[in-house]
Parts: structure tokens; C-alpha cells; sequence
């Protein structure tokens, strides 16, 4: 049933990828939403001293959004794939997502002179850009 995955390497890193994707933007960005205020006040004190402190609610707003949006299109595109076995398109809207988000979470870091945690998130962001590539 399921022996395409094993003859075609890509797809199957891509599949595994988009399951990575989907588990850590999902879990991320509805533990935002479910712990909002929470998140908020950590957000606040972390960019306390830098020039994002007073947009830390709308930025935290437009995070929550993507890496839902990220992981939903990672789940999605997995599943679909697995059925279709050639529609990448959605999958690969959630590795541009995953990686447009972790960019933006890289900034954030740097801007507050988290380098230990933008350090974390190079990792991430090398599986995004080698998802991507495997889609392409």
C-alpha cells in the first residue's frame, strides 16, 4: 500500500519533514492561542529594552498565525500526499510557512540579543530549506 514511499527517497524525507512541521507549528501556535496571555507577558518582559516592545502583541498575533498556518499546511499537505501521491503543492506551502516563521522567530531572537535560542533555531531552519529543496 504504502510501498512508493520506500522507492522514492524524496518523498518519503518530505512526508517525514511535513509530520516534523506539522507536529512543532501546531503545537507552537495553538499553545499561543490556548496560553495567550501567558506568552504575551514572557514576550514583553523578553523585548522589553528593544524597539519591538510595543508591537510585541501585534507581532505575537502575526506569529500565531503563520506557524498555525505552517502546520496546518504541513498536515494537510502530508495527508494529501500520502492519498494523491504526487500533490506537493500544499506541502510545500508548509515548508515556505515553516521557514518564513522561523525567520521571523530568528529576528526576534537576535533583536534581543537571544543568540543561544537564534542559535536553536538555525537547526529548524536548515530541515526547512532541505524540505523545501526535497518538494522542488
Amino acid at each position: 500500500m504504502l510501498d512508493f514511499l520506500f522507492s522514492d527517497p524524496k518523498l518519503l524525507i518530505s512526508l517525514l519533514a511535513g509530520i516534523f512541521f506539522a507536529i512543532l507549528f501546531l503545537q507552537s501556535g495553538l499553545d499561543k492561542v490556548f496560553q495567550w496571555q501567558g506568552n504575551l507577558s514572557w514576550l514583553e518582559g523578553h523585548f522589553s529594552k528593544t524597539f519591538l516592545r510595543s508591537f510585541v502583541p501585534l507581532l505575537l498575533g502575526i506569529i500565531t498565525l503563520i506557524e498555525i498556518a505552517a502546520g496546518g499546511f504541513s498536515a494537510i499537505g502530508t495527508v494529501l500526499v500520502l492519498v494523491e501521491k504526487s500533490n506537493l503543492w500544499l506541502l510545500q506551502m508548509g515548508f515556505f510557512l515553516s521557514a518564513l516563521s522561523l525567520l521571523m522567530l530568528f529576528f526576534g531572537q537576535r533583536v534581543a540579543q537571544d543568540y543561544a535560542g537564534a542559535a536553536t533555531l538555525t537547526t529548524y531552519f536548515l530541515i526547512a530549506l532541505f524540505a523545501i529543496f526535497m518538494t522542488v
